[in-house]
């Protein structure tokens, strides 16, 4: 079984950390690598600078509050780029603001989860994303 590269875009250190071992305790095999900014996830899905050799995403973890390039705007080329588009976006952050939510799907986002504020729903949403669009869904091909 191939593994399930997973890009998640996250500034929160503790956020970061609790994702990653989120997906370790899963049975699923899957890398997860993280770029900490808007313009650090745009080059490693360009593959661009030291992120030449980065592997095709079969699947981002986006958080809309970002330095440098927020996630609208990265969420706007991924969708806007004919070799990116076909990555299903899964917005994952902190605003419940209805007009982040509607930009978001305006965008082309396949799905938005509002982070919880405590540990213990935090690990259940990322197990459901995970049992979800790793486990139920199937993504598309490179």
């Amino acid at each position: 079984m191939n593994s399930i590269e997973i890009l998640l875009v996250e500034d929160n250190p503790g956020d970061v950390r609790l994702t990653q071992e989120a997906f370790n305790e899963s049975k699923i095999h899957n890398n997860l690598n993280v770029a900490r900014d808007g313009v650090e996830a745009i080059a490693f899905l360009r593959r661009e600078g030291v992120y030449a050799n980065a592997p095709r995403p079969d699947i981002i973890l986006l958080d809309l509050n970002l330095p440098r390039k927020d996630g609208r705007e990265v969420l706007h080329e991924i969708k806007g780029d004919e070799d990116l588009k076909r990555i299903p976006v899964v917005i994952l952050t902190t605003s419940d603001d209805e007009h982040d939510i509607l930009q978001s799907y305006n965008l082309h986002a396949n799905c938005y989860i509002t982070k919880p504020v405590d540990l213990s729903s935090f690990i259940r949403i990322i197990r459901n994303i995970k049992d979800f669009w790793l486990t139920i869904v199937r993504l598309p091909p490179d």
